[in-house]
């Protein structure tokens, strides 16, 4: 039964994909906003619905008495490592990733900003109510200035035969579709991995969190496919950013909520480093070709490996 689940979560996906980027598309020459900002605004906050409602969910069981703490962090951080090394490193390899330097250098400084922010929050072993508030406030202040560069924006060839109407229930159903069915997958994959005795640790920060970026891969390959190649990289980013600042937060205004020293330790600098990587790329290489592409997604597997050896033998 669970694989019959997986199947049909990972067909979901292909058609909310179809559906997602075609909507989206149509949104973005309609209103004349450039692909890269529909990916880090529109796509981005729509395909991270699972990493929230996990956050919102596990915040609500810590109120009651709970400890779900390493379910949000590992999540997030599971899931900003997923889609800046596999997801990315997977579209790097069937397409070559551009972006302009002014765009990297904001963008990235967010990235990095972000992950400092969380860092330091968790620095004592806990992020309070208070703090939480102040990474949403972070996230907020991002979105305005997306808002701002929006109108600062060249405005992209417009196509006055796609209905405006039709283009919005696109992207709103394909979202859903998305969402959906990513929480069918992530919930078909994580009982399997029960079954095969993998730790706690391991389904949080790896299934979870990679699970969860389902809607980040598929949305970005077919992006691609289609030669949306920024629209594919805003909506990595966009998600990167969202993952960092807003489950964590959200989570810590309902309850306070802990954070584990070892990802404190590993999954923080280590999701930094492979960070500065691909801005380095994007810098300083011309963008993300196939042996950079393949060098970030060398970077994840080498966190896979050491995680999943690490809960065999420790």
């Amino acid at each position: 039964m669970e694989i019959v689940l997986l199947i049909l979560g990972l067909a979901g996906l292909w058609l909310g994909t179809e559906m997602t980027i075609h909507g989206a598309v149509s949104v973005a020459h309609r209103f004349g906003v450039p692909e890269f900002i529909v990916g880090v605004v529109i796509l981005s906050i729509g395909s991270d619905l699972p990493e929230l409602a996990i956050a919102v969910d596990a915040g609500i069981r810590n109120l009651a008495g709970g400890d779900y703490s390493d379910v949000v962090v590992g999540s997030a951080l599971g899931s900003s490592l997923g889609q800046i090394g596999f997801v990315l490193g997977v579209a790097g390899l069937l397409a070559y990733l551009t972006l302009p330097k002014g765009v990297v250098y904001r963008h990235g400084a967010t990235l990095l900003g972000s992950l400092l922010l969380v860092a330091l929050f968790g620095w004592d072993g806990e992020v309070t109510a208070t703090e939480g508030f102040a990474l949403l406030l972070v996230y907020a202040i991002y979105l305005v200035a997306l808002l701002n560069e929006i109108n600062g924006s060249e405005v992209p060839e417009q196509l006055p035969d796609a209905p405006i109407k039709r283009s919005i229930v696109y992207l709103l159903v394909g979202l859903i579709i998305v969402v959906g069915s990513a929480e069918v997958t992530v919930q078909s994959a994580v009982s399997v991995a029960q079954m095969l005795g993998l730790s706690d640790a391991v389904v949080a920060v790896l299934l979870i969190g990679l699970g969860s970026s389902l809607p980040e891969l598929t949305i970005s390959i077919v992006a691609v496919m289609k030669g949306h190649h920024r629209m594919s990289v805003g909506n990595l980013i966009g998600s990167n950013v969202f993952d960092t600042l807003v489950p964590i937060g959200a989570a810590a205004v309902i309850a306070p909520l802990s954070f584990n020293s070892s990802m404190l330790r590993f999954e923080v600098p280590y999701l930094f480093f492979v960070t500065s990587v691909v801005l380095f790329f994007f810098l300083y290489k011309r963008g993300i070709q196939r042996w950079e592409a393949a060098v970030v997604l060398g970077l994840y597997c080498v966190y896979v490996l050491v995680r999943l050896t690490g809960s065999i033998f420790f």
